[in-house]
């Protein structure tokens, strides 16, 4: 009898190993969306709504022996997973990858890909309208929206709100100091060291103004809050022996086993890998699982691979319109629009992922 895999959750980690298990094993992909949101691309959506047609990839013909059932599970034990229906699907695998939410539009809030479509277009509405635009958060969402703000409507002014006294401190000091260069070139105001008083709501688009902690009030038409991805692992933290971390992550061991069942295996956001909440740690954490996936349907012991070993010095690539931006890929160092604009800025992956799923 053919191994059975269930994979929970369809996002970059999802749908990417179903695909590579998708000759060699019995794959089940549980997702409750009927497309894949290709999140790279949602923050130049915003700008350019009708790129959601070809960012928005369904699942149909992502598996050709396997198959992926739109649910969404209610419960994860040692060999099954019980979807809302009341559905139990056994396996022999189970992996779970339910990612992370994000404020509107740059994820989906629930599970509805018309609401989806429709808070990108509410958000691009306000934003034509508007004549000003304060950003809070100056990750890597925040500095990419910014670009491509002044990129699409260089009329617009923009101001991004950072906490920190330098862009990116997590990452090389020339990234940080390239993209504030390349922002003022733009024209985006950076307000270094700064904070919120209140975010109306963290969720969505808000109108202004935007009060700061220092008493000033940022007299804006349209704040965007950009305050960093949130964990989705309400199904992890009840297994038995699973714990929660200072950054809100499920904890794994060193061979990304959330919990005390051998067989049950957890990556992306949803859970703490030691990589940052990013598409570039789904990417690192594949090729491991897909081999670790595999010693377990050979009936091997996960002891006896290499344990799971995050990135020691994360890539990242950040374009500010499809023109412009900066990289930091070791081992060449940082670098500047011409790099910047062939890995993402120019595409920003979507041939790549419509590919992947089988699409035109």
């Amino acid at each position: 009898m053919e191994k059975r895999v269930i994979i929970v959750g369809g996002g970059y980690v999802g749908a990417d190993l179903a695909s590579r298990l998708d000759r060699s094993a019995d794959v089940t992909l549980v997702e409750p969306r009927d497309a894949f949101v290709h999140s790279a691309a949602m923050i130049r959506a915003v700008l350019k709504p009708d790129l959601l047609d070809r960012a928005l990839l369904p699942y149909h013909s992502l598996l050709r022996n396997g198959r992926v059932v739109q649910a969404r599970v209610s419960d994860v034990g040692a060999d099954s997973v019980t979807l809302e229906d009341g559905t139990t699907l056994e396996a022999d695998v189970i992996v779970v990858a339910t990612g992370s939410a994000y404020a509107a539009p740059f994820k989906p809030a629930g599970d509805s890909i018309p609401a989806f479509r429709q808070a990108n277009a509410d958000a691009h509405d306000a934003l034509r309208a508007a004549g000003s635009i304060a950003i809070v958060g100056a990750g890597a969402v925040g500095i990419e929206l910014a670009g491509e703000i002044r990129a699409a409507m260089p009329d617009r002014s923009v101001t991004l709100v950072s906490e920190t006294p330098t862009l990116l401190p997590e990452h090389p000091p020339r990234l940080g100091a390239e993209l504030t260069r390349q922002l003022g070139v733009l024209g985006v105001e950076v307000r270094f060291a700064e904070r919120a008083e209140v975010v109306a709501d963290p969720s969505a688009p808000f109108r202004g103004p935007l009060k700061l902690e220092n008493g000033e009030t940022l007299q804006v038409d349209l704040v965007f809050p950009a305050l960093g991805a949130r964990p989705q692992n309400a199904l992890l933290r009840d297994l038995p022996g699973a714990r929660i971390g200072a950054n809100g992550r499920v904890l794994v061991d060193r061979y990304l086993r959330p919990s005390d069942y051998p067989n049950v295996l957890a990556a992306g956001d949803a859970v703490d890998t030691g990589d940052a909440m990013s598409i570039v740690g789904t990417l690192r954490q594949l090729p491991w699982l897909e081999n670790a996936v595999r010693t377990l349907l050979r009936g091997g012991r996960l002891e006896r691979i290499l344990p799971y070993a995050p990135w020691r010095k994360p890539p990242i690539i950040l374009p500010l319109g499809p023109q412009m931006g900066a990289s930091s890929v070791p081992p060449a160092g940082v670098r500047g629009p011409t790099t910047t604009r062939l890995l993402k800025g120019r595409t920003l992956l979507i041939p790549k992922y419509r590919r992947q799923f089988g699409l035109a």
